[in-house]
């Protein structure tokens, strides 16, 4: 589902340079479930919007179900957001002036789709929503305005579902509840999910867990009990650490 080989990107401040990413290297299966962890500022949602063409990469190439984002145009990019890519900010960036069920139906109104609100309607029932379609974002609570944004991420049903920092918004409780949403989803459609967060409780749930660290991506594997975790850069072979 997603190929990046040799990513770079880099900001300028000033006159200084700031290399977020470093020749990562990753390969990710459709299907799986994957964690990018790592401090806050590390490159986490950088790396995020280069998955979904928000960004360009400075240097190296993203493939994402097969398409090279870099021979994309601007429109190509949204129409390939649109089709096959669904993303879940921490801020859940519902249109205020549309009830749940009209923000869930937008994106496949925009797309000419005549099943607009039968789809909306059925993601909403699966999110738990039924009675509160008609509701605007500012009569839903914190978690109900994050289960509407995950709704309207996957109405037109994605093969890689993207997430921000989903839960990070909310209240303990609540986002627990949208953590295992987020899971069971991933489960009933086979959508690959891919998530940037701080919370390694979190991305010990998934298949794998990435750590960013200076502009590189390490593989980290959580053995049971206290023993240490193993981490080793993309690529490297495993081995075993000292007691």
């Amino acid at each position: 589902m997603i190929a990046l080989t040799g990513l770079s990107m880099h900001y300028m401040m000033g006159a200084a340079r700031i290399d977020v990413l470093r020749g990562v290297d990753l390969h990710i299966a459709a299907g799986q479930s994957v964690a990018i962890a790592g401090p806050s500022g590390s490159g986490k949602t950088s790396l995020l919007l280069l998955l979904a063409g928000l960004e360009r990469p400075g240097a190296g190439s993203v493939r994402v179900d097969g398409v090279d984002l870099d021979a994309l145009d601007r429109d190509a990019l949204a129409d390939l957001r649109r089709d096959r890519i669904g993303i879940v900010f921490q801020s859940f960036h519902l249109l205020p002036s549309l009830n749940a069920l009209d923000n869930v139906a937008l994106p496949l109104q925009i797309a000419g789709r005549s099943d607009a609100y039968p789809k909306a309607r059925e993601q909403l029932r699966r999110v738990g929503l039924a009675p509160r379609m008609d509701h605007y974002p500012s009569q839903l609570s914190g978690g109900e305005q994050q289960r509407v944004a995950i709704a309207r991420a996957l109405v037109h049903s994605p093969g890689l579902l993207l997430a921000d920092e989903p839960t990070g918004n909310l209240d303990d409780h609540t986002g627990e509840v949208i953590r295992d949403l987020l899971f069971e989803l991933n489960r009933d459609a086979g959508a690959t999910l891919v998530l940037v967060t701080h919370d390694l409780a979190f991305a010990a749930r998934c298949d794998r867990v990435l750590r960013l660290h200076d502009g590189r991506l390490h593989e980290t594997s959580a053995h049971e009990g206290d023993s240490p975790c193993e981490v080793r850069p993309l690529g490297a072979a495993p081995h075993a650490l000292p007691a």
